[in-house]
């Protein structure tokens, strides 16, 4: 069975932010050639793409159909080419800003969850989360 997708993003459905930016890519994905994996989906298995759980918390990763997995920065160039606007977001690739950006979203990754509850997303939805911690179970 062939893959009828040109990327598949992993992302943490637990996470406000990331939840809002999916739903806007999901809404841009016209020609349905971006594919979406919730990391926390019961089914999914991270081994499975040779990656732990705590690797894809840490950082988003995506897929290319050859099967090649890619993290960071260059995960939001593949997906947003996918929906066609690469162009939009063509300047985190260019050799001159492309350690801001790498280190710009690392700063965001490891704050996600408290970002989003800061501007009003529940990251600690279900009971998903310690009591106070931000920290999922």
């Amino acid at each position: 069975m062939t893959n009828p997708y040109e990327f598949i993003l992993f992302y943490d459905g637990h996470c406000p932010i990331c939840r809002k930016e999916v739903a806007w890519l999901k809404f841009k994905n016209k020609q349905g050639k971006l594919g979406f994996q919730d990391i926390n989906d019961d089914g999914f298995k991270p081994e499975n793409y040779g990656k732990s759980f705590d690797d894809l918390m840490a950082e988003i990763h995506g897929q290319y159909p050859d099967g090649r997995v890619i993290k960071g920065v260059e995960v939001f160039y593949a997906a947003y080419r996918a929906v066609g606007l690469g162009w939009l977001i063509a300047p985190v690739r260019w050799p001159i800003l492309r350690p801001l950006f790498d280190g710009l979203y690392l700063l965001f990754a490891r704050n996600r969850l408290r970002l989003g509850r800061l501007f009003g997303g529940d990251a600690c939805r279900d009971g998903l989360c310690d009591s106070g911690s931000g920290k999922l179970k």
